[in-house]
């Protein structure tokens, strides 16, 4: 690639990797509450809890892509337009909180069930208790794979191009078929995800190191 191709190219390819880095924290957003709801949902039982698990299974079992070819085509039909970075933004937030529910649901599972008992004891109320005991205490366990899961997600967007949202690949694929570079642009698009991505490996890593000495302080 030459560096005149490259410096004409740059400011595309950073607007893109911009919006990359916006799908990625508004379906990451969108996700985590979703997918906490759906966690208490199944901690409530009943039919609203059959209802979540319903929708988790299904989601996890379908890929994320036919959830976004649903949403921007599916719909279309039924008279709901959405633009392809509404779409994917929804897309990869409902595909996410399905995953997200079950990390919650064993951070909520991996604390004591004597916890629980020790804040009925004191007349907290289920939802009290859930919030004042039980979330606090599924944080540490919660947290690590919920960064790991924001790194795949960050990834993930790339398949957001097959809808056209204005994401990096997207941006890149029709930089490649301008000037006829495929391999250059795609190395260069990967080292750019790479970049985007590197920070949020190392912030992983961290929260496991700390939470992991902390367990082992605990145990102590």
């Amino acid at each position: 690639m030459s560096w005149q191709i490259f410096l004409d190219s740059l400011p595309e390819l950073l607007e893109a990797a911009l919006n990359t880095i916006k799908i990625t924290c508004l379906a990451f957003l969108l996700a985590s509450v979703l997918g906490l709801l759906l966690a208490l949902a199944r901690a409530a039982g009943g039919v609203v809890g059959r209802v979540a698990r319903v929708y988790i299974e299904i989601v996890r079992g379908m890929p994320a892509l036919t959830l976004l070819f649903l949403i921007y085509f599916g719909l279309v039909p039924m008279g709901i337009v959405l633009n392809s970075f509404v779409a994917a933004v929804v897309g990869l937030g409902l595909n996410g909180a399905a995953y997200l529910a079950e990390v919650y649901r064993s951070g909520i599972g991996a604390v004591a069930s004597g916890q629980r008992e020790a804040a009925q004891m004191i007349g907290l109320r289920r939802p009290q208790i859930m919030r004042h005991v039980i979330l606090p205490q599924a944080l540490p366990t919660v947290l690590p794979p919920m960064g790991n899961y924001a790194v795949s997600l960050l990834k993930d967007t790339s398949i957001a191009s097959l809808i056209s949202a204005p994401e990096l690949m997207l941006r890149a694929r029709d930089l490649a078929g301008t000037y006829y570079l495929p391999m250059d642009y795609y190395l260069l698009v990967g080292a750019m995800y790479l970049i985007m991505a590197w920070p949020m490996m190392r912030g992983v890593r961290a929260l496991e190191r700390h939470f992991a000495r902390g367990r082992l302080q605990g145990g102590t």
